[in-house]
């Protein structure tokens, strides 16, 4: 049955591709603790959200 999923991922449509999980760690302004703050964002967008 994997063999299956597997197949269809790779010649179904491209939209699982062009997206992107980023993690980016963030310090809380309240506690000062670190927060890590998780985002899907488009293939396109990965440079700029680590921009800001």
């Amino acid at each position: 049955m994997a063999k299956k999923v597997v197949a269809t991922l790779k010649t179904g449509k491209n939209d699982g591709r062009s997206y992107t999980k980023v993690i980016k760690m963030v310090k809380s302004p309240k506690t000062g603790a670190y927060v890590f703050d998780e985002q899907m964002v488009p293939n396109e967008a990965v440079k700029d959200f680590f921009k800001n």
